[in-house]
């Protein structure tokens, strides 16, 4: 069974395998100091269940809230790029867990597989040296989920689905991706971002059977509002021949993977 509950911006939980797993937790009541949140997580921090691990992609304050992170229990692996759990170790995050682009982490009959994203998510901009970027595909074997994090859309965005499931004969089943909007005067922006154009066009080239957009609803940025992006995908989705296939979560809602025949 798969089942993708929209907390909100890129935390989402995903139960896969018997196993429930958080990406990017930020529950935070502002994002910065002048952003406030516009929506209520859809699930609150203390009514979380049990977890078996999160998922880290980059060091950016909206995917790395260390104010949820101190939150959260300490027996939870926290699997982050190597750079990002060697800093949260310093920390005192005792349980962050390295996981480099290429490498793979069995929890449980679940594998999680990362790899580059195309994104520069150091924290404070002058340390780029903390600017590793993960994506993560998880698959038991017989359904498969694929969380992109924030990232651009390349060529090798694929990559990870290619060679792990396209390659062994199987589709993916669940496309998680972002989508964000800048205006016409920040061309700069899909350089490490996907617009909601561009997030149909990814959904199009990994061959998934449904895609669930995430990083809208939650704060507004200096340049876009929280709604921008989820806006124009909705205008799109009119006519365009995946709508069925596109399931757009409210904060709090649950999607649930239907069987597929045999």
């Amino acid at each position: 069974m798969l089942r993708v509950t929209y907390i909100g911006h890129a935390t989402l939980l995903i139960e896969i395998g018997g196993k429930r797993i958080l990406t990017d937790p930020n529950f935070d009541p502002t994002l910065g100091k002048f952003l406030p949140r516009v929506s209520a997580p859809g699930i609150a921090l203390e009514a979380l269940p049990k977890l078996d691990a999160i998922l880290l992609t980059h060091a950016h304050a909206d995917h790395l809230s260390f104010a949820s992170l101190d939150a959260l229990p300490e027996d939870i692996p926290l699997f982050a790029p190597p750079v990002i759990a060697k800093w949260l170790g310093k920390r005192g995050y005792s349980h962050a867990v390295a996981v480099a682009p290429g490498e793979g982490i069995e929890l449980g009959g679940v594998n999680i597989r990362a790899a580059s994203a195309t994104h520069k998510g150091s924290r404070y901009g002058v340390d780029r040296w903390r600017s590793a970027t993960n994506m993560y595909l998880i698959d038991t074997n017989r359904v498969s989920c694929f969380f992109a994090g924030d990232t651009a859309l390349n060529f090798d965005t694929t990559h990870l689905v290619e060679n792990h499931l396209v390659a062994s004969g199987r589709n993916l089943d669940l496309a998680l991706l972002p989508i964000g909007h800048a205006p016409w005067w920040k061309p700069g922006f899909r350089k490490g971002h996907l617009t909601s154009s561009d997030a149909l066009t990814l959904f199009e080239r990994l061959n998934a059977r449904y895609l669930i957009p995430y990083h809208w609803g939650t704060f507004n940025h200096v340049t876009s509002t929280a709604f921008d992006a989820i806006d124009r995908l909705r205008a799109t989705l009119q006519d365009h021949p995946l709508y069925q296939a596109v399931k757009i979560l409210e904060p709090g809602t649950t999607f649930v993977l239907p069987t597929m025949s045999p």
